[in-house]
């Protein structure tokens, strides 16, 4: 393609369960070259290669048929390219369904460009001696319960799948911000070389990848800092121009806010390190960060800086860690805090009196003391919900807790109600490593013909 002078790329999910009609509305109203669906969390693929594992047509987002049935013809109408990470742990699995969505919604052959080269599964096996990020530990610690290993790849590779031509752009893991920052490398023509564009585009990127936190969503809080329609908030765009200006704005029309404070709050969100961002594509410093109002919802960025990438890919490593197993139960009216307590009592002593035992356990009094501990002096609420829940290698350990919880309907103390069935998940735990990027091999293929990729 001819490169442009400017380029508007749209953030249409910031998690796989993320709303999808403001999505169509940025799509119909916004003027959009690029729309992105940022779906993954850190457990994201470790969950879906297990669903893979038990069905190699599964491991891809659940949710992406749904979301693309919504947006897709709109999509192919206002000739806006998708680029997403909804591959997930099958990313090819994830174009063929994109084919078939398209075909049955009678758009024809619509092709996919898939980036692969995230999942180093084997390729870590063969180094058990890299350190765990968060412990020091080496990775041969947990290689007997390893479940997944990816790469955070970065913008190079998307940039070569956009190359194509094709209208979607599948990946698996790759840094959220890259899947921004790609569309303008590959419309506006930057290089690596471009530290100060560079700088920028991952900063826009970031800004943009959790959709309404940008325009109001998590910002809002009553009397205190008002969002306008907030039922109907709307995703945010930016544009941005050859030279490496940012500028912010949303889906005219839509509710939610934009300004400076909101742009304040998602740029500091999952910053450790201000002056050391790390993606695969630069370590960017926000610490001289100017964010300008230029009219209602338009915020400038100016002022990022970046050093040079690393020789080093982030891989995240998902790995089995017991199951977590728990019970819930309501108790309300006099002495409704003492009944509760009381009942946890009860259930720990059983549950050691059957000989189980736990790696973690918790007790929750919710509306009380489950997200601060010990109440302290705050007034007792005059009901409460007790929630009890453990991990432990054992899965009848882990079953056990929901079914003594449930059990104190008839032996006590009185006065329960609101029961759950019991509850028991597997647990996927996740830490990371560094992969030197000269093992990696990140690449491009086609789910469909370059004919078809360029309707």
């Amino acid at each position: 393609m001819s490169r442009r002078n400017k380029v508007r790329v749209g953030s249409g999910a910031g998690t796989s369960d993320d709303r999808m009609v403001p999505a169509l509305e940025l799509v119909e109203r916004g003027e959009l070259d690029f729309l992105v669906f940022e779906c993954l969390a850190e457990r994201t693929v470790a969950r879906e290669s297990l669903a893979r594992s038990k069905d190699p047509e599964k491991g891809y987002t659940p949710s992406m048929p749904e979301r693309l049935r919504m947006v897709l013809p709109a999509c192919v109408k206002q000739e806006v390219r998708i680029v997403t990470n909804m591959g997930a742990a099958n990313p090819l699995g994830g174009a063929k369904a994109v084919r078939r969505e398209a075909r049955e919604l009678g758009l024809g052959d619509i092709a996919c460009a898939v980036v692969l080269g995230d999942e180093v599964t084997e390729l870590v096996r063969g180094h058990p001696e890299l350190p765990l990020m968060e412990t020091g530990e080496p990775l041969e610690s947990i290689l007997p319960r390893l479940v997944s290993a990816n790469a955070y790849l970065g913008a190079d590779v998307i940039s070569k799948a956009l190359a194509t031509d094709a209208p979607v752009v599948l990946t698996g893991r790759v840094a959220d911000p890259s899947l921004f920052l790609a569309s303008m490398m590959y419309a506006l023509g930057w290089s690596y070389d471009d530290l100060p564009k560079l700088a920028m585009g991952t900063l826009a990127g970031h800004l943009l990848e959790c959709t309404a936190q940008l325009t109001g969503g998590c910002f809002g809080w009553p009397g205190k800092k008002d969002v306008p329609d907030l039922a109907n908030v709307g995703y945010p765009f930016a544009d941005v121009t050859a030279d490496g200006s940012v500028s912010l704005g949303k889906t005219p029309g839509s509710g939610g806010r934009l300004d400076v404070m909101t742009c304040a709050e998602q740029m500091l969100y999952e910053i450790h390190d201000p002056t050391a961002y790390f993606t695969p594509d630069c370590v960017l410093d926000i610490t001289g960060v100017r964010l300008l109002q230029e009219a209602k919802d338009r915020v400038r960025v100016e002022g990022a800086k970046a050093s040079s990438r690393t020789d080093t890919y982030k891989v995240t490593i998902g790995y089995s860690n017991g199951y977590i197993g728990e019970g819930e139960v309501s108790y309300g009216g006099i002495d409704a805090v003492a009944r509760a307590k009381w009942a946890a009592e009860v259930v720990k002593e059983r549950l050691r009196a059957r000989g189980f035992t736990y790696e973690d356990f918790r007790v929750d009094l919710i509306g009380m003391s489950s997200l601060h501990g010990d109440p302290g002096s705050r007034p007792e609420p005059y009901e409460v919900r007790l929630r009890m829940a453990g991990r432990s290698f054992d899965r009848r350990a882990a079953h056990a807790i929901g079914f003594e919880v449930r059990a104190l309907h008839m032996h006590g103390p009185g006065g329960s109600g609101g029961g759950c069935e019991p509850r028991v998940r597997d647990v996927l735990a996740v830490k990371s490593v560094l992969l030197p990027k000269q093992l990696v091999n990140p690449q491009v293929v086609m789910e469909g013909s370059y004919e078809s990729a360029r309707l």
